[in-house]
């Protein structure tokens, strides 16, 4: 690991103007699940590391009338204990749970789970987030399993965000602090497929910092399935999350994302579920018609069923919510 310089600020202002314009000038330390790995493999080598976890603005879970606010360094033990979040979001709780190990779950954050750089073994062995060397492109032509059914453009990566297909389905946004003051993004589109390897796959500049998601409050039924290889430490091979807005025993509008199939969480079109009622075969019909589009490559078309059934299971599950 290279030498740097650590800072400890207690405000969000402070924090912001110890960043600076590059990503190789700092980099933030939340829960340091990510962040030390990347540092260890020289994947990240920052002069500054500035810590934000002595920040109290960045912390707490509470309700308003715009929704349920989860500070960016709310950990994932607090997500999944939270009573707010299991009566308003519980497939975000489900998420939560969903972590493994329980060493991640203590020190990883929300906002430190948005941020994750993906979990590629060509981007994490140095061959940047295109996966390229000599012209050559090493996913299509290599180890590919865990890798995009959906890619965009040359982005054949997955999000490792194990929130983001939930918040992107309930309308979550985030608020981002800079310099110039606060944005907001929706979290659906924080996500972006890079085209090369200069860019970043987050809506996110080298001096902003990701301070806390709002999920608005609209009455909505939601449900998660993910599909694992085993519990543990693992990420999903597939996850979907879906968002209901029902009307008697009929859905009104449905949000449905699906995770660990794009470099960016994967929108499906849920339009034939309204006005209908959840069921089985419903629910199994809009698994399959979340498929469609798939391009999977030579080792992970097993993805393609995975989707199908992910679907029908967040469905059924948001359903009974």
């Amino acid at each position: 690991m290279h030498p740097f310089e650590y800072a400890n600020p207690t405000t969000v202002k402070d924090a912001v103007a110890m960043l600076g314009s590059s990503w190789a000038d700092a980099n933030i330390l939340a829960g340091g699940t990510d962040q030390i790995s990347l540092m260890k493999d020289y994947l990240h080598t920052p002069k500054r590391v500035v810590s934000i976890r002595g920040i109290r603005e960045l912390g707490g879970i509470s309700q308003s009338g715009a929704g349920l606010r989860i500070g960016a360094t709310v950990t994932s033990d607090e997500l999944m204990e939270n009573a707010l979040v299991r009566r308003m979001a519980p497939a975000l709780a489900a998420a939560a749970l969903g972590i493994g190990s329980p060493q991640l779950r203590n020190m990883g954050t929300i906002g430190g789970d948005l941020c994750q750089r993906p979990r590629c073994w060509y981007f994490r062995n140095g061959f940047g987030l295109l996966a390229m060397k000599d012209g050559k492109d090493l996913v299509a032509d290599g180890q590919n399993e865990f890798h995009a059914i959906f890619p965009k453009g040359p982005a054949k990566f997955v999000s490792a965000s194990s929130y983001a297909p939930v918040l992107a389905a309930l309308g979550a946004t985030a608020t981002i602090a800079g310099l110039s003051g606060s944005r907001k993004v929706n979290v659906a589109d924080f996500f972006v497929a890079p085209s090369t390897n200069d860019q970043r796959e987050i809506d996110l500049k080298p001096n902003e910092i990701v301070t806390e998601v709002v999920i608005p409050s609209q009455g909505m039924k939601s449900g998660l399935y993910e599909v694992r290889q085993r519990e543990g430490m693992d990420w999903p091979l597939v996850a979907a999350a879906v968002a209901l807005k029902m009307s008697g025993g009929s859905v009104q509008s449905a949000s449905i994302y699906l995770g660990h199939v794009g470099p960016t969480p994967v929108k499906v079109d849920a339009a034939m579920l309204s006005g209908k009622s959840i069921s089985e075969d419903v629910a199994a019909q809009a698994g399959a018609a979340a498929a469609q589009g798939a391009a999977p490559l030579s080792g992970n078309a097993y993805k393609v069923d995975l989707v199908k059934v992910a679907v029908k299971r967040a469905l059924l599950a948001a359903a009974k919510a």
